[in-house]
C-alpha cells in the first residue's frame, strides 16, 4: 500500500517544481527562499552557490524543509559535488530551467544537493471536504484522514 500511495504522490508531482526551501540559522530561527527543484525517483535535487547563505547552513545542519502549494516536505540534505558533473541532474535541470542551467550550472562555485524526504503532508479535498495526507518515508507508512480542526 504504502509503495503505490508514494509513488503515486511522486508521480503527480512531477519532474520538478519551484519550491520554499527552509533552513536553520546558527544561533536558532530559521530563513527560507524559493528553489528550482528537480524530481528524481522520489528525491528531490537543487542547485546552489557555495558563498550562499543557504550552502553553509546546510553543511552545519542538514535537516530542512521544503514546501509549494499544499505539500509540505521534510527531509535531510546532503551535498553532492558540482552540478556540472552529474549528466542525469543537468539533463533534467536543463530541460526544466534552462535560463537557470545556463547561468548558473557551469560555474564552480555551484553545488548539488539532493533531499531525501523522511516525512510529507499534503491537503487533499475529496468530494469537496478536506484531508490531510501523510507519508512516513522511515516506517513506511501512508494515512489519509480527515481534517477536523
Amino acid at each position: 500500500m504504502f509503495e503505490e500511495k508514494s509513488a503515486a504522490f511522486w508521480q503527480e508531482f512531477g519532474p520538478g517544481r519551484k519550491m520554499v526551501l527552509s533552513t536553520a540559522r546558527a544561533g536558532g530561527g530559521v530563513s527560507s527562499r524559493m528553489m528550482s527543484v528537480v524530481q528524481l525517483e522520489g528525491v528531490l535535487y537543487f542547485q546552489t552557490d557555495c558563498a550562499m547563505r543557504k550552502y553553509a547552513q546546510l553543511l552545519a545542519e542538514p535537516r530542512a524543509a521544503l514546501c509549494e502549494g499544499n505539500i509540505q516536505l521534510e527531509g535531510v540534505c546532503r551535498e553532492m559535488g558540482r552540478p556540472a558533473g552529474c549528466p542525469w541532474f543537468c539533463e533534467a535541470y536543463r530541460s526544466l530551467y534552462p535560463g537557470s542551467f545556463e547561468r548558473y550550472t557551469p560555474l564552480e562555485c555551484e553545488r548539488l544537493f539532493a533531499f531525501e524526504s523522511t516525512s510529507i503532508r499534503r491537503w487533499l479535498y475529496i468530494e469537496g471536504e478536506p484531508h490531510i495526507e501523510l507519508f512516513d518515508m522511515a516506517l513506511r507508512h501512508h494515512e489519509l484522514r480527515p481534517y477536523c480542526p
